[in-house]
């Protein structure tokens, strides 16, 4: 007995001694903010800074990718780091009447922290399918608070909303009761729908509640917080103390009711100690959906935005802040979302499983800043997922269908990011032969992923 003891009082101190050495990681995930929308990334308009602390206490990361320029394609390359299509869900995003969602047998984010005994949750937005059998539990959460799908959709057939544009949302805006007269987004906890319609005014401010009881709950063991909070994606909502009541002021006051939420975050990490052990990573999914004007973001220097494969629609600001990265410093090497995964299980020290292929690769020694570049060149998917450009180095070409056209000729841009960042001075003409390398190039990635696509979960 005295034996069996020793042995129980031992295995206890061990895991104790596991539990205080691994990392805690906070991964908030906003949707639809550009590369311009945060004060420590050029904002002269919205001030951000709690989200500017994170950057001053870590890293700036200016050269931070997204695997596709919409919702659904985006959120699915993050939590299993595999472009769209290897996972099959790059075709645009899914809808209240979609009958597809992640295959619970890809190996997710979620699930590689659950495999080494981290609690995990999700809290927020989840758009990679509304069916029990895809939603967050079935993906390695232990537990899940948030809408299914876009706040823009309602449940259970998208019918009946209001009318669209920034008019309509200059509306909605003024009009705060609007989000329980003129919606039916459904609002979810772990399978269950608990409110609909969904009060959007308080959405983002009882995610950040949720993660904080969860941080609470669980200081003592390692823990893996999803928040891809519903913001700023129109509609527009914030709670009604804090609302500016001019609609031009709108996206503003939604960015930094969000900062002000994640300031919240970051107190209660300095309130529980846990500040110097826990990774927070700050990014968003796409760039900016600038047809809604005031409703939208800015993607800053960068071309374009959401929908696009130009710079604006999939470079997105990202702030890393944790163990080992250096306070006040910027990377502007070539990384992504798709990269996460594999620098996290490079992190744990837990491979990633053999067999299942995927596209990220290994970034751990940017955030330490002792590593070689990871990341040589990157595929730029459409929002439909067509292989419609890639980068090289800051050499990037993108080939894109002319409008108003049914044929297949293209319209075709080279640019050099390290001198043109905007993307307006198109080299193609003067340089063929790299033009031709790189299309080639591209064209055998996107082979290479066709040919061995794993399917998405289909309804029956």
């Amino acid at each position: 007995m005295k034996q069996l003891l020793t042995i129980i009082y031992f295995a206890f101190s061990l895991t104790n001694l596991w539990c205080e050495n691994k990392p805690n990681f906070i991964l908030i995930f906003t949707d639809d903010q550009g590369y311009g929308d945060l004060s420590c990334f050029g904002s002269t308009t919205i001030n951000t800074p709690n989200i500017d602390r994170i950057a001053k206490e870590g890293k700036k990361f200016t050269s931070f990718m997204v695997a596709s320029p919409v919702c659904t394609p985006s959120r699915a390359a993050l939590l299993t780091g595999c472009y769209p299509k290897r996972v099959g869900m790059h075709q645009h995003v899914l809808f209240p009447s979609s009958l597809k969602g992640l295959n619970p047998k890809e190996y997710t984010m979620a699930d590689h922290f659950k495999s080494l005994g981290y609690a995990t949750a999700c809290f927020g937005k989840w758009h990679l399918g509304h069916h029990r059998e895809v939603l967050p539990t079935s993906n390695g959460f232990d537990t899940y608070f948030g809408i299914p799908y876009s706040n823009d959709m309602n449940h259970p057939n998208n019918r009946g909303k209001p009318p669209g544009g920034h008019a309509g949302m200059d509306d909605l805006w003024a009009d705060p009761e609007s989000t329980l007269t003129k919606w039916k987004t459904p609002l979810y906890e772990n399978e269950k729908i608990v409110e609909l319609p969904v009060d959007q005014r308080t959405i983002t401010r009882r995610c950040t509640q949720k993660s904080i009881d969860f941080a609470k709950v669980n200081q003592k063991k390692p823990f893996f917080i999803y928040i891809p909070y519903s913001m700023p994606h129109i509609p527009l909502y914030v709670p009604d103390e804090v609302r500016d009541p001019n609609p031009k002021n709108a996206y503003i006051n939604t960015i930094q009711h969000i900062d002000s939420e994640v300031g919240r975050i970051l107190d209660t990490l300095d309130e529980l100690k846990l500040t110097g052990k826990t990774y927070v990573i700050y990014t968003t999914d796409n760039g900016p959906w600038l047809s809604f004007r005031h409703h939208a973001g800015s993607a800053g220097p960068l071309r374009d935005g959401k929908n696009t494969t130009f710079e604006g629609g999939q470079r997105v600001p990202c702030v890393i802040r944790g163990p080992g990265i250096r306070a006040g410093t910027v990377c502007d090497e070539l990384i992504g979302t798709i990269d996460l995964l594999p620098t996290f299980a490079s992190i744990t020290g837990k491979a990633l499983p053999e067999g299942m292929k995927i596209d990220g690769v290994d970034a751990s020694g940017l955030f330490s800043g002792k590593g070689e570049p990871p990341r040589s060149e990157f595929i730029h998917y459409s929002s439909r997922g067509d292989a419609e450009g890639i980068r090289q180095g800051n050499l990037k070409l993108l080939m894109k269908k002319k409008k108003g056209t049914s044929s297949r000729s293209s319209e075709v841009f080279l640019f050099n990011l390290d001198k043109d960042l905007g993307e307006r001075n198109n080299l193609a003409s003067q340089k063929p032969e790299v033009v031709e390398n790189m299309k080639n190039r591209m064209n055998q990635v996107d082979e290479e992923i066709t040919t061995n696509a794993r399917s998405p979960w289909i309804k029956r």
